[in-house]
């Protein structure tokens, strides 16, 4: 992995309080892989002329139809300015559509058209051999670990 300043052995992390090089190791391998997953997602958004951060929207989207423009907003942590671009590209596609919440008529709901669906899919299609290889070769017990490292990442037990 030369991505990543290891220097050979990684540290010792089973010591309770790990060292700033094994914090800034750790830090460097989401960051790395990240943009690694990311890049599996780049021929399905290049043939729609997206980017990813139309990647991200479409994720959330297809994981939580129905959800609000302010939900949406939560989850990605971007400015409403970003969002709205992202949006926009999304609606003028035909790829989501945005309809007024049954109970409250101000709140913009979304979701994926069948064409976002099968936008959606192929960049999961495109991510899925990457995580489903890195998964079943670290095993069970490690990937559970992993979902804990990053639940405490994001400082709660479900949905960022």
């Amino acid at each position: 992995m030369s991505d990543v300043k290891f220097g050979g052995t990684p540290p010792d992390t089973r010591t309770l309080y790990l060292s700033d090089e094994a914090l800034k190791q750790g830090l460097d391998l989401l960051f790395f892989a990240a943009r690694d997953i990311s890049a599996q997602s780049a021929v399905p958004l290049a043939k729609a002329s997206l980017g990813r951060a139309h990647a991200r929207a479409l994720h959330f989207i297809a994981r939580n139809p129905g959800l609000s423009v302010a939900e949406l907003l939560g989850f990605l942590k971007v400015t409403k300015q970003s969002l709205n671009r992202v949006l926009n590209d999304l609606l003028k596609d035909g790829l989501v559509e945005r309809k007024a919440g049954m109970q409250d008529r101000r709140t913009r709901r979304l979701q994926l058209t069948e064409s976002g669906a099968a936008l959606a899919d192929a960049i999961w299609d495109a991510q899925r051999p990457l995580l489903a290889s890195a998964f079943k070769a670290a095993g069970q017990e490690a990937v559970n670990g992993f979902r804990k490292v990053l639940q405490g990442v994001i400082g709660q037990k479900g949905k960022p």
